[in-house]
C-alpha cells in the first residue's frame, strides 16, 4: 500500500535527508550530501525567513520510496510579479505511481498558498542547487550541482512537466586550454586597461566582509533578468559568503573593479565532491571530518560556480577575462579539470566566450514547468 504522508518530526526529517543514500547505494556517481548542511538548509537557513516549504515521504509498507518537498518561495513571486510553486529535493524509484503521488502532495500543498504553476527542481531555489540532470550522466556531479538518474526525466515528462528552460555546464581538462586562448585573455585584460581602466585583481580575504558587501550588490544586479532569479536578501548572501570563505582559494577568486567600484566578479571553488564521495552517509562524526581535513588539499579540479557583471559592462570583454584568468590559474596549478556552472542557455554572450576559451558543454540541467 503506496501512502505520503509530511515531514514533521526530526527522525521523519532525518529519513528525508537519508533517503537518497540508499536509493544511489549502487551509483558509481553518487556524491552523498552533508547531512548537518542539508539540515540546516531545510530548517534554519535564512531563506525560511521570507519562504516556507513542506517535505513529504512516499511509503510502500513501512519502506520509503520517495521523497519530494513543495516550497512557497514568496521572495521570488514577489520580484517577478509571479504565483509559482515550486518543488525541490525530488527523489523516487522508477514507479510512476509513486512520482504521481509525491507532485499531487506537493501540488495541493501549494494551490493551498495560491499557486498556479509548478517550478522546478529548486532546493530550494535557483539561488541553491536547481535544475534536473539531463545531458551528462557518466561523470559525477561537481561541488553543489545535481544528479538524478535518467529515468527521473521520464517520471517527470510523464507526469506532463515540460521545459522551462535549461541550465549549461562546461568543461575544461588539463590539456584543453591552449596559447591561443592565452594570448586572447592577454590582449583583453590589456584593452580594459587601456580604454575603461578596469583592473582584475584578486579577492581580498583580509577584507573579506567589506569586499562581500560589494559582491552582493553587484550579484544582486548582474543576475536580475535571469530568469528565475530572485535577490538575496543580507543574511542569504552572508549566509552562502562565510560558508564559501571556508573552502575559498584567493588564487581562484577575481574582482573586476574601476577606479575602487567592483563591477563584476568570478569566483571558483574546489570541487570537494572529491572527498564527500568517500564520506559515507554524509555524516561528518566520527571519520568524515578527519577525511575531509585530511584530503581537502588533494583536491584537482575547481567549479566556476559565481561570475556576474553589472549591467552597464557588458559586452567589454569583462566575463572572457574573469573565466580565462580562472582558467589560466587552474593551468598553472596543474589542476585536472575545471567546470563552469551554470549558464542559461540563451545566455550567449557568456555561452560564446567560455567556447572562445576552450569550454566543452558536458552537462545539461533543466528546470520544469506545469501550470496547477
Amino acid at each position: 500500500m503506496k501512502k505520503i504522508l509530511p515531514v514533521s518530526s526530526k527522525k521523519e526529517l532525518g529519513a528525508f535527508i537519508d533517503f537518497p543514500h540508499d536509493l544511489y547505494k549502487n551509483d558509481p556517481n553518487y556524491v552523498p550530501e552533508l547531512f548537518i548542511a542539508q539540515r540546516d538548509l531545510l530548517t534554519t537557513h535564512p531563506f525560511h525567513k521570507h519562504s516556507s516549504l513542506q517535505c513529504f515521504l512516499a511509503y510502500d509498507d513501512n519502506k520509503i520510496v520517495g521523497r519530494i518537498a513543495a516550497i512557497d518561495n514568496t521572495n521570488h513571486n514577489k520580484f517577478n510579479e509571479a504565483n509559482d510553486g515550486f518543488f525541490g529535493f525530488f527523489d523516487s524509484i522508477n514507479d510512476l505511481e509513486v512520482a504521481q503521488l509525491l507532485f499531487d502532495a506537493a501540488t495541493k500543498w501549494l494551490k493551498e498558498k495560491g499557486a498556479t504553476k509548478l517550478v522546478g527542481p529548486a532546493n530550494p531555489s535557483t539561488n541553491e542547487v536547481c535544475g534536473l540532470l539531463v545531458k551528462g550522466f557518466d561523470r559525477p556531479p561537481m561541488v553543489m550541482m545535481p544528479y538524478n538518474p535518467p529515468y527521473y526525466v521520464e517520471l517527470l515528462e510523464k507526469l506532463g512537466l515540460t521545459k522551462q528552460v535549461d541550465l549549461l555546464a562546461w568543461y575544461w581538462d588539463d590539456k584543453s586550454y591552449n596559447d591561443k586562448s592565452l594570448q586572447l585573455l592577454e590582449k583583453l585584460q590589456d584593452r580594459l586597461k587601456r580604454n575603461s581602466n578596469i583592473i582584475i585583481r584578486n579577492i581580498n580575504l583580509k577584507n573579506f566582509k567589506q569586499e562581500a558587501d560589494a559582491l552582493r550588490d553587484v550579484y544582486n544586479s548582474a543576475w536580475d533578468k535571469n530568469m528565475g532569479f530572485f535577490p538575496m536578501t543580507n543574511e542569504e548572501f552572508d549566509y552562502t559568503a562565510k560558508d564559501l570563505k571556508m573552502i575559498l582559494d584567493p588564487d581562484f577568486a577575481f574582482v573586476a573593479e574601476q577606479e575602487g567600484k567592483i563591477v563584476g566578479f568570478g569566483v571558483a571553488i574546489p570541487d570537494l565532491n572529491q572527498v564527500l564521495k568517500t564520506i559515507k552517509r554524509g555524516r561528518l562524526l566520527p571519520t568524515g571530518l578527519f577525511k575531509l581535513l585530511l584530503n581537502k588539499k588533494k583536491v584537482n579540479g575547481i567549479r566556476i560556480m559565481l561570475l556576474g557583471v553589472i549591467d552597464g559592462y557588458r559586452k567589454m570583454g569583462i566575463e572572457a577575462v574573469l573565466y580565462g584568468s580562472i582558467i589560466r590559474e587552474y593551468r598553472r596549478k596543474k589542476f585536472k579539470y575545471a567546470e563552469a556552472s551554470w549558464t542559461l542557455e540563451h545566455n550567449d554572450m557568456v555561452n560564446i566566450a567560455i567556447k572562445n576559451i576552450g569550454g566543452d558543454q558536458y552537462k545539461t540541467y533543466r528546470i520544469y514547468e506545469k501550470a496547477i
